[in-house]
């Protein structure tokens, strides 16, 4: 199928949090999330021709900072997290593939079994042959989050910008939580600095921070509103551009 339109950028990351995953509980998967997410990748990847790369998140299952906060080693904890991600990619994996969108999970921390190594240069492949590409295992080592591994792994392919994806309805970056605060408001755009400057917990600072030096935008937006995703790629303005 023939791209229909440019589209804004020809690389992107985008960003999944483990929780946007989830059932309703905000624990395991779900579906029809997982189908309707695989849908629209598959869509986007074909009208536009883009290539996607995808860094997952494993909170549906177990964050490190809540072994670490009980006691336990941060490392061992940060670890379990890291295969919490590779589960979350074998599902995306195989929601993509039975929606007819042909993928491959690569990870930090090496499973020869059920996904291959991570390799800069054989993940770009991948991707200039229309297959999207899942990076789980985090950065591979302890210590860093997954919004530090979508930074360094889209500097690393060249993409052009980071599509960070919420849930639970929040469509984009606010002076404060809209779910605990009403008069909160949404920004259009930031800059990485406001970012920092003011506080704002859309990211991590070590990753805002590599994003500026690297020259990165960000995009925030709600992920299972449906169109988004098309919609940014498009050009329009969704969510919040951090630039």
């Amino acid at each position: 199928m023939p791209a229909l339109t440019q589209p804004r950028w020809k690389r992107v990351v985008l960003k999944l949090s483990g929780e946007a995953l989830a059932e309703k509980t905000g624990f395991g998967l779900d579906n029809d999330v997982l189908a309707q997410l695989a849908g629209e990748l598959r869509d986007a990847r074909e009208e536009f021709d883009v290539d996607i790369a995808i860094v997952v998140g494993g909170g549906n299952f177990w964050r490190g900072t809540k072994g670490s906060g009980r006691g336990m080693d941060q490392a061992q904890a940060d670890y379990m997290g890291m295969i919490a991600t590779v589960i979350n990619g074998l599902a995306l994996q195989d929601a993509l593939e039975r929606a007819g969108q042909h993928s491959r999970v690569m990870t930090a921390v090496e499973m020869p079994k059920v996904a291959e190594p991570y390799i800069r240069r054989r993940c770009e492949r991948h991707l200039e042959k229309g297959r999207i590409v899942i990076l789980a295992g985090g950065t591979g080592n302890p210590f860093f989050t997954t919004d530090t591994a979508a930074a360094l792994r889209a500097a690393e392919i060249e993409a052009q910008a980071i599509l960070k994806g919420t849930h639970s309805g929040v469509d984009g970056i606010y002076s404060a939580d809209p779910k605990l605060d009403k008069t909160a408001t949404r920004f259009t755009k930031l800059s990485h600095l406001d970012v920092i400057n003011k506080g704002l917990r859309v990211m991590d600072s070590t990753a805002i921070t590599f994003c500026m030096d690297n020259k990165l935008p960000i995009v925030v937006f709600d992920l299972l509103q449906r169109g988004n995703l098309r919609a940014i790629l498009q050009g329009e303005e969704i969510g919040t551009l951090v630039a």
